[in-house]
């Protein structure tokens, strides 16, 4: 009997520690959280307690939707282009006037290049400002005005999460404008967790490799999510395990996130079923 108690006492502490809300009290901002990563980001942190969730875009009807199926009470939606400073810093300053504090930035908004023939030959200067206004510029002034929010509020323990891109480790020759965007966000996370530990504000990294976000199957001319999953399913390294999900993505947010990453900053988290850990190879 006494035994039968004791398990039953065990199975109900696993099960309140895998229920355990990670995020409790806590007030995020999610760029580019209208679709996507985005979106599963800003739903997985909602399960998990954060107090507010600000999802950040420029697709209104999409964001306003995505607000309104979490909940208005714990998820707001806020107009931002952040290629445009001014509208970040609004972002940030609305989002600590509305609900006290900013515990989380998630700079996620990015875009993919237009010209998938950019090569060094042929390099498009033009074509490519607005690719590094997003995807690197956008992403210096999420992460400048939440940390600034951050310092202000003496908050001691935020966190600052950015998305890169698998394709930052390689060199390809063709995208270059994309690989070095995204290059050049591992280098700003890596300097901006060196000057922000003082405050105890984290700054990493979340590396996707091929994911069937809306995006991704515009940019890829691809009839369905189905069908690029599957494309980058073939093409994954690590097999058995299915495609590669913006809720994949998501759960590495929430951990860089969350206090189970106390002591990890300045860091890459690559999530990309094997591709990185094995490289390119000839057939690639």
């Amino acid at each position: 009997m006494h035994m039968l108690i004791k398990q039953i006492m065990m199975a109900e502490k696993v099960g309140n520690s895998l229920n355990h809300k990670k995020l409790e009290g806590k007030v995020a901002i999610i760029t580019g959280g209208a679709s996507g990563i985005g979106e599963a980001t800003a739903r997985l942190f909602a399960e998990h307690g954060a107090r507010a969730i600000v999802i950040a875009d420029i697709q209104d009807v999409l964001g306003q939707n995505v607000a309104k199926s979490i909940g208005t009470e714990q998820c707001t939606y806020m107009h931002c282009d952040v290629t445009n400073e001014d509208q970040v810093k609004a972002l940030v300053v609305s989002t600590v006037k509305n609900f006290g504090q900013l515990d989380i930035m998630f700079s996620n908004a990015g875009t993919i290049t237009e010209k998938i023939s950019q090569t060094i030959l042929d390099f498009d200067l033009k074509a490519s400002d607005r690719l590094f206004a997003i995807n690197t510029r956008g992403v210096v002034a999420c992460v400048k005005h939440a940390a600034r929010a951050m310092v202000r509020g003496g908050l001691k323990g935020g966190s600052i999460i950015c998305t890169g891109s698998v394709l930052a480790s390689f060199a390809l020759p063709q995208s270059i404008d994309y690989v070095m965007s995204k290059r050049a966000v591992i280098g700003l996370v890596e300097s901006a967790s060196k000057d922000l530990g003082k405050y105890g504000i984290r700054v990493n990294c979340v590396s996707p490799g091929g994911v069937a976000t809306p995006l991704t199957c515009r940019a890829s001319n691809f009839d369905s999510v189905e069908e690029g999953e599957k494309f980058f399913m073939d093409n994954s390294r690590l097999k058995g395990c299915g495609p590669l999900k913006v809720e994949n993505i998501a759960n590495a947010v929430l951990f860089l996130a969350s206090h189970d990453s106390l002591l990890i900053t300045g860091q890459n988290l690559v999530v990309d079923s094997g591709f990185n850990a094995h490289g390119l190879t000839k057939a690639d």
